[in-house]
């Protein structure tokens, strides 16, 4: 190759990443001021008051596990029992106690 092509090689590809490294921090910098403003700023740029926060925690979590563990027996319930009915999968009984 010869030094001139090199040369240039080089510098487009440096030019490329400065101009792909602007177009991130613009576009990061104007996606950060728009979020900013919308969610804490009116327009007129008063700050808006802190949102009402419920506090459920413990219920939320509550109604939530309850039933899953529910939901989850049920089905384990019926698809063992499916299994043994198919005689897919059957328990052996070992008699291991008479040794």
């Amino acid at each position: 190759m010869s030094p001139r092509l090199l040369l240039s090689m080089r510098a487009t590809a440096a030019m490329a990443t400065a101009t792909f490294r602007k177009m991130l921090i613009y576009s990061n910098a104007a996606n950060n001021c728009r979020n900013i403003h919308s969610a804490a700023h009116f327009r007129s740029g008063a700050v808006k008051p802190k949102p009402e926060e419920t506090n459920f925690a413990l219920g939320r979590i509550i109604c939530t596990v309850i039933p899953g563990l529910f939901v989850g027996a049920a089905i384990s319930k019926t698809v063992a029992n499916f299994l043994e009915e198919n005689d897919l999968f059957v328990p052996e009984d070992d008699d291991d106690d008479d040794d």
